[in-house]
């Protein structure tokens, strides 16, 4: 009788133990699994090669919205201000009146008009066939110097945008072939020692992607900025050869009458 309470007690705890085994084998996943696998707690297991590509990612989209931010002020100032100086050229005036009117002036349009008084005064104000060719070149490489200047920065959002998700992706292969050394290491292919690390490394071309997205947007839409700037640009330098060509007429007509 001893005997047979022996063997059913015997029985009954191996039984217990093969029921209790899944559960101590799912706490044993569990037990394998990162505590935190949010965003930062991802970056924060990452390798120190994958933390430094996001890091730069994330500088990279700083850089980006920091130069929309800029350019657009620096966009929508100058263009009112060429506005308002292409109105005052369209008065009937003279070189003179409007030069003396943008002199405090550092905008595109007032170093237009400036190179112009310049050019005059050098040339005696003799209003005739050279006087024009070198008003003309003066205006044109003003007009090129003041749209490299609206334009630089650009280049920046152009170069992020086209290498971030090379940088990102090279992020997530470097993450996923510490993550294939990690299961060489650990001899198992358990999902909990799998996923962490192709999580982080993923994550890293997530960051490429946030950063040349809006970078190639912003980008885009400035270059357009800058390209209707350029053409305001050029409208000016047309309104001052207009003035000197209708200043330069007035005063031959000037002359003919004197001479009559």
């Amino acid at each position: 009788m001893q005997q047979r309470s022996v063997s059913f007690s015997a029985t009954a705890l191996a039984s217990l133990g093969v029921l209790l085994s899944p559960a101590t084998g799912f706490a044993a996943d569990n037990a394998l699994l990162p505590r935190n696998l949010s965003p930062w707690g991802m970056f924060g297991d990452a390798d120190i090669v994958v933390k430094t590509v996001m890091v730069g990612l994330a500088l990279a989209s700083l850089v980006t919205w920091t130069i929309w931010l800029a350019k657009t002020i620096e966009l929508s100032r100058k263009t009112a201000i060429a506005k308002k100086r292409i109105a005052l050229l369209e008065r009937d005036t003279v070189l003179a009146e409007v030069e003396h009117a943008s002199r405090d002036g550092d905008d595109a349009v007032a170093q237009l008009i400036q190179s112009a008084a310049r050019e005059s005064a050098l040339s005696g104000n003799v209003f005739d066939d050279g006087f024009k060719e070198r008003i003309a070149l003066r205006l044109e490489r003003v007009e090129a110097a003041m749209s490299r200047q609206i334009a630089r920065g650009t280049g920046v959002l152009a170069t992020i945008g086209a290498t971030a998700p090379f940088v990102g992706l090279f992020g997530t292969v470097w993450g996923i072939m510490n993550s294939f050394i990690g299961i060489s290491e650990a001899h198992t292919t358990n999902l909990a020692v799998v996923a962490p690390g192709i999580a982080e490394a993923l994550l890293a071309t997530a960051l490429g992607l946030v950063a040349a997205i809006p970078a190639v947007v912003i980008y885009n839409h400035l270059t357009r900025a800058i390209a209707a700037h350029r053409a305001l640009l050029g409208d000016a330098s047309v309104m001052v050869m207009l003035l000197i060509s209708r200043e330069g007429d007035r005063s031959l007509f000037r002359l003919a009458r004197a001479a009559e």
